[in-house]
């Protein structure tokens, strides 16, 4: 950095750059973060300009980056570049707007969901799956997470001629969670909104075949998402509050009859 005089508010006259290491904690994590300000070395004050404060800013956001396995707005814009990629052509990758390629490059930290779609994107790949949420669509897996809805709530869900009122809501919260949280969905399901809430889309031409699916022949579920089945299926208990929670979701709320509910929606999610 170029050092220009900043003169102490105290009239001591110059104060002296100083480079410093800061400990601090910043959502919860510590972190380590370079520093530059001026200070008085009459009095002690410090100060900064305003590009030092946005620096620090853009510095704190980096570190704390660093410190979660998030990608930070250096490795973005290097990977962006070695692909030869413009910020509109990752934005087009990734389904998302320039804004946010701009606002992530310029140091806001993106979530984790976000983060995995970055990698995808950064490492050649088309990542914007905001119907089927970064996976390919699976109708064993699909019975395969209903299967372990059933064993941690000891009832069955799937049942012959149902309309899936109940179970549908319980997939989409599993999707939605994982899509969140890990950046992909569980089973690769499009979801509409219907006037009974979250329902697989066509789900009337799937029943059948989801009840008849081997779920054997599915990718195993990992731990990670098992839990989150888990954790769903601890916070509804009962069929009844599924169903309620959904009906309360406004990412289901804003959609006309029978439109799409985007996956880039599920950081939005309430009941879960």
């Amino acid at each position: 950095m170029k050092e220009i005089r900043v003169d102490c508010p105290g009239g001591h006259g110059k104060m002296v750059l100083r480079r410093a290491k800061k400990r601090m904690t910043f959502r919860g994590v510590k972190i380590i973060v370079p520093i530059e300000q001026y200070i008085c070395t009459v009095c002690g004050v410090e100060a900064g300009t305003i590009n030092q404060a946005a620096r620090i800013q853009e510095t704190i956001a980096d570190a704390y980056r660093k410190a979660v396995n998030l990608l930070t707005g250096e490795e973005i814009i290097e990977k962006r570049k070695r692909l030869n990629l413009t910020q509109e052509a990752l934005a087009k990758r990734m389904n998302v707007g320039i804004a946010s390629i701009k606002r992530w490059e310029g140091g806001t930290i993106q979530s984790k969901s976000m983060d995995h779609t970055l990698r995808i994107a950064l490492g050649g790949q088309n990542a914007g799956g905001s119907c089927t949420g970064n996976r390919a669509f699976s109708i064993p897996r699909i019975k395969l997470v209903i299967k372990e809805f059933e064993v941690v709530l000891g009832k069955h869900l799937l049942k012959k001629n149902d309309k899936m009122l109940f179970a549908a809501k319980y997939l989409w919260y599993a999707d939605m969670v994982a899509h969140r949280e890990r950046g992909e969905s569980m089973t690769g399901s499009t979801y509409a909104s219907l006037p009974y809430g979250p329902q697989l889309n066509n789900y009337k031409d799937l029943i059948e075949d989801i009840i008849k699916a081997d779920e054997s022949k599915a990718d195993p579920l990992s731990r990670e998402e098992k839990r989150i089945i888990t954790r769903i299926a601890m916070e509804f208990p009962e069929e009844r509050k599924v169903y309620e929670a959904a009906h309360k979701e406004k990412i289901w709320k804003r959609q006309v009859n029978g439109a799409i509910i985007p996956y880039t929606d599920s950081a939005e999610l309430i009941g879960v």
